[in-house]
């Protein structure tokens, strides 16, 4: 299993990347990194610095999604997606192997 990128979150990042005109090899990458309350923070940006050996990529409508080994372990089955409303705006993770989360967008990951 890999990540899960939603048809709404797939339509912003291609919007983000038409609006700032990035080149057409750039593709998200989406990392877990050391820090925040919980012990881990998600990242996302654009990057187009592949290394076969240390990522794995995927398509997720039409977005090409990069993540590194590494990370891979702590995202799997996770499903990135977008909100647009009066309550929240912005990308949100469900990841199935969090412990327990915090208001600040990090996770405790079992494992």
């Amino acid at each position: 299993m890999a990540i899960i990128l939603t048809e709404k979150a797939a339509a912003e990042i291609k919007r983000v990347r038409d609006e700032q005109k990035l080149e057409d090899d750039m593709f998200l990458r989406i990392g877990v990194a050391g820090g925040g309350c919980g012990g881990f923070s998600y990242s996302m940006g654009f990057d187009k610095a592949y290394d076969r050996a240390a990522d794995s990529q995927y398509d997720c409508h039409g977005v090409r999604v990069v993540i590194d080994k590494k990370s891979s372990l702590y995202l799997d089955g996770a499903t990135v997606d977008w909100h647009d409303g009066s309550e929240r705006r912005g990308f949100t993770f469900d990841n199935p192997n969090v412990v327990k989360a915090c208001g600040c967008g990090s996770s405790c990951h079992a494992g």
